[in-house]
């Protein structure tokens, strides 16, 4: 009798997409590599595979699917956060340092096709002027789980730019 192997795998980018103005975001500006790299310290459009799932958001998932309990990373709860911090991951993390954290952007998260969940935030220009340096989802201020954390150097947001973060998570 042959064995049954199950395996699951999971695919996730992080994408980070960024505009000196929300003029410019507005009207699809597209800059030169130079002048990205000037403005941003990194290329317009970033994205980044891989990341850790947390303990406690492994757990979260769990709950949801399980019972009738739990706060969902869904468009009433889910926050896109990022943080200062260049530590490595570690399936314990439970916060990101000086985290700004954002809520969805609308029609986020999409979910139920192509075995993909999307994510998706906005940061103006008054929010996360910081090092770019971690990322995760949490289901909500006061729930406060991350799901996940990735920790990756995308430079340093400044007031007057806008940013946009992009979480995909890919299950097959």
């Amino acid at each position: 009798m042959d064995k049954i192997v199950e395996t699951a795998r999971h695919r996730t980018a992080w994408k980070v997409s960024r505009w000196a103005s929300d003029e410019d975001r507005r009207a699809g500006r597209t800059y030169a590599e130079d002048e990205a790299r000037r403005l941003f310290g990194a290329a317009q459009f970033t994205e980044v595979e891989g990341n850790i799932l947390l303990n406690e958001g492994i757990n979260q998932l769990w709950t949801i699917l399980c019972s009738s309990g739990g706060t969902k990373y869904d468009s009433s709860n889910a926050q896109l956060g990022t943080g200062t911090s260049s530590t490595g991951e570690q399936a314990t993390d439970s916060a990101l340092t000086s985290g700004v954290w954002k809520g969805m952007m609308a029609s986020y998260p999409t979910y139920g096709t192509s075995q993909k969940a999307t994510w998706k935030s906005e940061f103006l220009s008054a929010e996360a002027n910081q090092a770019w340096n971690e990322f995760s989802v949490r289901n909500g201020a006061s729930a406060d789980l991350m799901l996940n954390r990735k920790v990756s150097a995308q430079g340093t947001k400044t007031s007057g730019q806008v940013w946009e973060l992009t979480l995909e998570i890919t299950l097959s």
